[in-house]
């Protein structure tokens, strides 16, 4: 009895907690934005009409700027997707070989993900328009005299880039964990075998470090979903509203117009196509893991 006492003091200490402060930071607020979903509440007024279904029937046939707002936000996940993790895995594959500045890289391409969204927007805001019209002037080069954040195209490439320039070098930290973690011995029975390196890659290394690429997927498709700082500081959305992400149209739709019961209701049907996105990927990839 003692050793079950004892047991269940420890979990209580130990767990309580964090049981506590996930069940009022987390669930609470997310049934509040549940209920709140299915009201006309304005955020503010004490009176909360209940409306049904009636927020949800009105996202998807009254509110085509939050169905363009998720077009483009799948538009920019697929590319910060596959441009994030391939920037980061080529990093972290060419930053385990045996360079002689290879902690130096490590840190120059990782600092930029410790710098804060907002920030960074700002600053590129900067070089988009002062820095980049500058140098084209200087070289006479066309690519820097884009109208980098005054087009729909362009400011797309703009959130893109910025956006594999903040997240690569932190995704290129996690797959030289797993890179180092290949047995060495697998990589030179292939060469033994005649593969060369891209084969050794192909059929060694990548197969090894799947668990790695079910983290770093998992984590750029929750980064380029819940897109919001980048997009506020850097576009806010523009050129009229095709850099505007369904983060920041939840925000504006909750806070900017005060319709916080239908703002609600769209950061449940953002959570859920999330969710189930979510899902699927590590579903997908954890079939494809070997397991040593």
């Amino acid at each position: 009895m003692d050793s079950k006492r004892s047991r269940r003091m420890q979990q209580f200490i130990f767990v309580g907690p964090t049981s506590l402060f996930f069940f009022v930071i987390v669930l609470i607020p997310f049934f509040l934005g549940l209920y709140y979903s299915f009201t006309s509440w304005n955020g503010i007024s004490r009176h909360i009409e209940w409306t049904g279904l009636r927020n949800y029937l009105h996202i998807f046939t009254k509110d085509p700027s939050f169905l363009n707002s998720f077009w483009f936000t799948a538009k920019f996940t697929l590319f910060g997707l596959v441009l994030t993790n391939l920037l980061g895995f080529t990093l972290a594959y060419v930053l385990t070989r045996k360079l002689f500045t290879r902690n130096l890289l490590r840190t120059v391409f990782f600092v930029p993900h410790v710098i804060g969204g907002l920030l960074l927007g700002f600053i590129w805001q900067f070089i988009f328009v002062r820095g980049f019209s500058s140098i084209g002037q200087a070289t006479g080069w066309s690519f820097f005299n884009l109208p980098w954040l005054g087009t729909e195209a362009t400011a797309f490439w703009s959130i893109v880039i910025v956006f594999v320039w903040q997240n690569a070098g932190y995704l290129m930290v996690i797959y030289i964990s797993a890179i180092n973690n290949v047995p060495q011995s697998l990589l030179e029975a292939s060469k033994v075998d005649g593969a060369s390196r891209l084969q050794a890659l192909r059929h060694v290394t990548i197969p090894l470090v799947m668990p790695a690429v079910t983290v770093c997927l998992f984590l750029s498709i929750s980064w380029s979903f819940k897109l919001f700082d980048l997009n506020l500081s850097l576009t806010k959305g523009g050129p009229f509203k095709a850099t505007e992400s369904v983060a920041l149209n939840i925000y504006n739709e909750a806070y900017a117009i005060s319709r916080f019961g239908m703002g609600s209701a769209k950061a449940m049907v953002f959570f859920v196509v999330v969710a189930n996105i979510s899902l699927l990927q590590v579903r997908a990839t954890k079939k494809r893991e070997v397991e040593l």
